[in-house]
């Protein structure tokens, strides 16, 4: 597989520009990050991927296919799984029917599909959840059910928005378990953040986004050792 590239992509929300040339790829089985500041464009970047925002120029391509111009339902049919930052599960669904009724057939990297089994080894504090309503969970049991939710259409690319924003210390503990667990499994995984320590742990490589530009990419290894770009772009 060829993965995913963009190639001076372009967004605009009306008139007004928000990413300008943005240019990144990812390889089949790595972690990539998106870091940046509130309002840097990370979510613009992921959203513009999934087709949810229209972009104005350049590419975008995944398996070597071109995703520009398509809905985001048919982007979802290419492989895509899109985690949004706001969670948007069903409060009044349970558990077990948020994971049901996002079912869906095809194969993830593993070639194994997801069930809602699955989900509850790899999210075992789930279980015990199970019938419980979406909208009595907390903000990190969400989030793992927002994340559930998504690989049950078995996608081959995972797009995460901000996935431990709003969680506890603990809970972002696990998730990081859990998406290296996932990468294990072969899936492609691009996420957006700004915990650049949450990064490093689970990422291969790094893209950092400043008002709609892409300011610096290399391994997240490099990004580490930069002291200057994370004062300049991160505020660390």
């Amino acid at each position: 597989m060829s993965g995913l590239e963009l190639k001076d992509v372009s967004t605009h929300y009306g008139t007004s520009h928000i990413l300008f040339d943005v240019s990144l790829s990812l390889n089949p089985g790595e972690v990539v990050c998106l870091l940046g500041r509130n309002g840097a464009g990370k979510t613009t970047t992921i959203k513009t991927i999934m087709g949810l925002v229209r972009a104005s120029g350049g590419s975008i391509t995944f398996d070597g296919e071109n995703l520009i111009g398509l809905q985001p339902y048919e982007i979802a049919r290419k492989g895509l799984g899109y985690v949004p930052d706001e969670r948007l599960i069903f409060p009044d669904l349970t558990v077990r029917e948020n994971l049901e009724i996002a079912a869906k057939k095809g194969l993830n990297g593993e070639g194994i599909p997801w069930t809602v089994e699955r989900v509850y080894e790899l999210f075992p504090s789930l279980v015990e959840l199970d019938g419980n309503l979406g909208g009595y969970l907390s903000g990190g049991e969400q989030q793992m059910l927002t994340i559930g939710r998504t690989l049950m259409g078995n996608p081959l690319l995972l797009l995460l928005d901000e996935p431990v924003e709003g969680v506890a210390p603990l809970v972002v503990q696990e998730l990081g378990r859990q998406i290296r667990h996932l990468k294990s499994m072969g899936l492609t995984i691009l996420f957006s953040e700004q915990n650049l320590r949450f990064a490093t742990e689970i990422s291969d490589r790094a893209y950092v986004i400043e008002k709609g530009r892409i300011r610096y990419q290399g391994s997240i290894n490099e990004l580490e050792r930069n002291s200057e770009v994370q004062k300049k772009y991160l505020m660390i």
